[in-house]
């Protein structure tokens, strides 16, 4: 059933959007994106390592909650509140209330014309001897479920559980995940906390640990796996194609991924519903619902060898 090896996780700030991004960036000359998307298939066809670095817009395809604007709380709580090492530490019992809510909520969807539409590329351009991976801050597994074989998660996985004791790392989608949560979690601002005694929250399976097991994501003022960072860093050298796709570009360190590709000119669009501060650093940008703008800069193009 379960997927098992060691956690790490060392340098990277999983940073907030007050903080500054550094290293070089470009503004392009224009000061406009183009919204040209002939002119993006040229660049399409030509690319031969392609970065798609995916946010939360793209889950809220699927019918994901943002956790903004009104779904910004559960029951009174802004997400940050409970999303934190110190909120865990204080109240696990709540935490995993939210948690197998955002479980439960991303277990019950499929993924979209999105995520499909990317997987399909991913393996069309395979067979062509070019490449596409995807760097996701989100934290469902709707990139694998639709098909996407190389996928770095860094901000971690709402299905995978860390135990505080042990560091073991596990792929887990029962839900319930443990017998008191059964029932628990519900949204509404007048729902009391279940307070379920921290011996029946989840515990390691592991033979003699029995530690108590935390979501295996990225808490706010937590670092990023110094090991995803390391590959994702390798992507964003190598690329010579890069697309944005359903990010608010707020979030560090990820916000800052798309413009240092652009500050090597190599050409960057965005897919969202609006623009964003980083909008002004890419080439080309294109508004509205990425499943309606995504799957037809992604099909296949006349001239590949199909």
């Amino acid at each position: 059933m379960l997927l098992k090896t060691r956690a790490v996780f060392s340098p990277g700030l999983r940073m907030c959007a007050t903080h500054v991004m550094t290293g070089p960036t470009t503004v392009i000359e224009s000061g406009r994106p183009s919204s040209d998307m002939s002119e993006f298939r040229k660049a399409f066809t030509k690319a031969k390592n392609i970065a798609i670095i995916t946010g939360a817009g793209v889950s809220a395809e699927s019918g994901v909650p943002t956790f903004r604007g009104e779904h910004e709380k559960w029951r009174k709580w802004h997400s940050q509140d409970l999303a934190s090492p110190e909120a865990f530490n204080r109240n696990p019992s709540r935490v995993w209330e939210f948690y197998h809510y955002r479980r439960q909520l991303v277990l019950d969807k499929k993924p979209s014309a999105v995520h499909f539409a990317i997987a399909e590329c991913e393996a069309r351009l395979k067979k062509q001897g070019r490449s596409v991976v995807v760097i996701t801050q989100c934290q469902d597994d709707l990139h694998r479920q639709a098909g996407s074989k190389h996928v770095l998660r860094i901000h971690g996985s709402l299905l995978e559980t860390r135990c505080m004791s042990c560091g073991q790392l596990t792929v887990n989608k029962q839900s319930p995940i443990c017998a008191a949560l059964k029932g628990k979690g519900a949204p509404g601002g007048d729902v009391p906390d279940a307070q379920i005694p921290v011996d029946k929250l989840p515990r390691c399976e592991e033979r003699d640990c029995h530690g108590l097991l935390r979501p295996n994501v990225v808490f706010f003022g937590e670092t990023l796996d110094s090991h995803i960072l390391t590959k994702v860093e390798k992507e964003i050298e190598i690329c010579d194609l890069c697309l944005v796709v359903g990010t608010s570009s707020i979030v560090y360190p990820a916000a800052m991924f798309g413009p240092r590709v652009a500050s090597r000119g190599v050409p960057v669009a965005e897919f969202n519903m609006n623009t964003t501060p980083k909008t002004e650093y890419f080439m080309y940008h294109f508004q509205g619902p990425c499943g309606t703008t995504l799957p037809p800069a992604l099909a296949p193009h006349e001239s590949e060898e199909l």
